[in-house]
Order: C-alpha cells, then structure tokens, then sequence
C-alpha cells in the first residue's frame, strides 16, 4: 500500500467540493486504520482496475451526507437520503474518483473505475474490513468525508 495512491484522490476530492459547494476543504491526518462499515453511515464505494486494483470508499455521517447534498442543491434543505440524494451523493463520489484517474492518468498510471455504489447499511457493504490509506477531509461546518484507499 502506496501513500501517494492517496494523493490523486485527496487532490481532486479537494477540487471537486469546491466547485460544487463552494467550500474550500482542509485535509486531516493521513493514517492506516480498518475500514469498518458501521450504521448512520453512508459510504461510496468506487471499484478501481488496472495498473491499481482494489476500491476507494468514500464515508460520512448521514447528517453530513444530508449537509452536504443541501449545499450542492444550492442550499435547499435535505431532510432524507432518498432516491435523489443518493444520486447526488453518488455522483460526488464518481466525479472525484472520474478527476483522479486523469490525474493518476497523467502520472503513467492506467486505471478503470466502475460505477459508484452507494451502501447505506453495514451488512450491504459486500466486502471483509481491510487495512486502508484514509484521510479525513473537513469540509467547513458541514462534516467529514473520509477517503479511504483500498488498493493494491
């Protein structure tokens, strides 16, 4: 497990909030910790292939995840995860993911990314807990977003 694996992601994760809800984020602590699917939780998982395989899982709090549709809806209040915040959630996910593979890309590094998966309860998470990258990224008053990097 490669630290600068992480870098791609972080970068454009930074990139991408900005732009979308005009929020300039900070970066945590970068640490090796297990992921674990835990409950009030939504995570984005993006499958990676290629030069790089393994998954990146984008996770926050359902509060936070709820924050932070609202402000890329332009502030209009999400009071649920329904269909549409999923999507946006979703979305978020794949454009940073989609952004980072062109960066890892114009690095010499070839990889493939499938769609995001969005999984809203543990037992749905489909993979064992694993050793990650992960580094928290403060997005202003709204909350965390964890970017966790499984990949070989």
């Amino acid at each position: 497990m490669k630290a600068e694996y992480i870098n791609p992601f972080l970068e454009s994760a930074r990139l991408v909030i900005e732009q979308v809800v005009n929020v300039t984020p900070t970066t945590g602590q970068l640490d090796i910790k297990d992921v674990k699917f835990v409950e009030s939780y939504v995570w984005i998982q993006i499958g990676i292939t290629g030069q790089m395989n393994g998954d990146i899982v984008f996770g926050l709090h359902e509060q936070v995840a709820l924050r932070l549709v609202s402000a890329m809806m332009g502030g209009f209040e999400i009071t649920q995860l329904d269909e549409m915040s999923q999507s946006a959630i979703s979305e978020l996910g794949n454009m940073i993911s989609g952004n980072a593979s062109t960066l890892l890309y114009n690095q010499g590094v070839k990889i493939d990314i499938s769609p995001p998966k969005v999984i809203l309860a543990a037992n749905a998470a489909g993979f064992e807990p694993k050793r990650a990258l992960t580094i928290p990224l403060k997005i202003g008053d709204i909350g965390e977003l964890d970017i966790q990097v499984l990949v070989t």
